[in-house]
């Protein structure tokens, strides 16, 4: 997902190619959850191909997600 941030440490290196669950036996995730889905449902969206977001749209979504320009 775009713009959700992940935080993994390597608790382990593997020196070869391992299956999928040994690999995630080698890390620890500490990413922080994700938004509510309030937070989220709230959020504008745009339909695809709809081109850029204008000035109005985009401070719409800056105000919503709490971003000022303070």
């Amino acid at each position: 997902m775009a713009g959700v941030e992940r935080i993994v440490i390597v608790e382990r290196i593997v020196t070869k190619r391992v299956g999928a669950p040994i690999a995630a036996q080698c890390l620890i995730d500490r990413s922080p959850p994700p938004p509510p889905k309030e937070i989220l449902a709230a959020m504008p969206r745009r339909d695809r191909g709809a081109g850029r977001p204008t000035k109005r749209e985009r401070r719409e979504t800056d105000r919503l997600l709490g971003r000022t320009d303070d």
